[in-house]
């Protein structure tokens, strides 16, 4: 069961499923959000697709849109990519969206369309930052191979350049409701950046990724093996991934997930009681790609239908012994996910009475139920509750939910 906060940060377990955005002026070349650090790009050279950047579509209204069809109900946005460059009208650099063609504030134009419709806005932020002349620049992974000539390294200069920031995008953007540190390489325990944060946002809520442990877990990808052994997550936590295989950022010719792998992985994690941040790339022009709009449509089409069983939902991990299935319970109504199913039909020992309704929630129909003694299970004969004949033809492209009332 997940632990409540037991404050205004409690709006996260109520929220459940996010909107991730990765966008800046990485959508001009449109190969990754890394392209600095990956093809070792000079900042001379970066500097061309800041040049470029003019995204006169943008339009956060449209945005929200798609996000509300789908059944998302919060948006994580990038502020500052490990490029560097600020995607607000900082005070505190001139390598910022102000400073392009746009010449707009990209975040406040988000934070007003999202303050105006109650939509939870949450900010990534980078630690690593290649612009920057006193970030230290040493090579580890997502780094500069080392200071540039005019640099000048200094950990102290630079954290105070990363604390003023994180001031200015907690007072001047109305209210913020988390902040999701990224490409934390400083090595540097300071719980006092998070204890800013809390002062000024106190409904926040800080993943694990900053300089200490924050307030929830991060699932990136399945990267962490364990994530496949966890049955029910204790404390809070995020899993996050994004609709193409390739980058987080806008990536022109991307190889995409199947909607039906991205249903399965949300359904995985929401139902051992993690929240879902689903990710997308804007274009360079500020639209959604109508790849990706089409996937996260097919994607909001299955979860409208099953959402029941993630929100008020707590996960029950002890409630069945198959490994084919997860459980999600609200009072006396269980939520049978049905994650990797080989048959028509599920036993679920060790419930032995029959609910008093057996519903699919991907089409309403009526299910078939029996308690019987069942053959494969020769070690305890003992009755257990049997679905049968499910439409698993029918629904081969999406993850199945039943619902039992008892």
């Amino acid at each position: 069961m997940r632990q409540p906060f037991e404050d205004g940060r409690d709006w996260f377990h109520a929220a459940r499923f996010g909107l991730f955005i990765h966008w800046g002026v990485y959508a001009v070349p449109a190969w990754h959000e890394q392209i600095q650090y990956r093809q070792g790009l000079s900042r001379q050279q970066y500097q061309t697709f800041v040049n470029q950047f003019n995204p006169i579509r943008f339009d956060p209204d449209a945005w929200l849109d798609l996000a509300e069809s789908v059944g998302i109900r919060y948006l994580t946005f990038t502020t500052k990519h490990i490029d560097g460059f600020c995607m607000w009208d900082s005070a505190h650099t001139d390598y910022k969206v102000t400073n392009t063609p746009y010449g707009r504030d990209t975040l406040a134009m988000l934070a007003d369309a999202c303050h105006r419709r109650s939509f939870p806005l949450c900010l990534y932020h980078s630690f690593v930052d290649h612009n920057h002349p006193n970030y230290p620049n040493q090579g580890r992974a997502h780094e500069l191979p080392g200071p540039l000539p005019g640099d000048a390294p200094d950990t102290a200069e630079y954290l105070e350049y990363l604390r003023a920031q994180v001031r200015e995008l907690c007072t001047n953007y109305g209210e913020i409701h988390g902040i999701w540190w990224d490409a934390n390489r400083l090595e540097i325990e300071d719980p006092a950046l998070n204890d800013m944060v809390r002062k000024l946002q106190p409904n926040a809520v800080i993943n694990c990724r900053g300089l200490d442990s924050g307030d929830f877990d991060v699932f990136e990808r399945d990267y962490r093996g364990e994530v496949n052994e966890i049955r029910s997550f204790t404390k809070p936590t995020e899993a996050c991934q994004a609709l193409g295989t390739q980058s987080w950022g806008y990536r022109e010719g991307e190889d995409y997930y199947t909607p039906h792998y991205l249903m399965q992985s949300i359904d995985r994690m929401m139902a051992k009681g993690a929240n879902y941040l689903l990710n997308i790339g804007p274009q360079a022009d500020g639209t959604i790609a109508p790849k990706d709009q089409a996937i996260l449509k097919r994607i909001g089409d299955w979860y409208g239908r099953v959402a029941e069983a993630f929100h008020e939902t707590e996960s029950e991990p002890d409630a069945i012994c198959t490994r084919e299935a997860l459980v999600t319970r609200r009072g006396d109504t269980f939520y049978i996910h049905l994650d990797s199913l080989t048959a028509d039909a599920i036993v679920l020992a060790p419930m032995d009475r029959a609910p008093q309704r057996a519903t699919l929630l991907n089409d309403g129909r009526e299910l078939e139920t029996r308690v019987e003694t069942v053959p494969t299970r020769f070690r305890d004969e003992r009755p257990c509750l049997r679905v049968r004949n499910l439409p698993i033809d029918e629904f081969h492209s999406e993850i199945m939910v039943l619902k039992l009332e008892f």
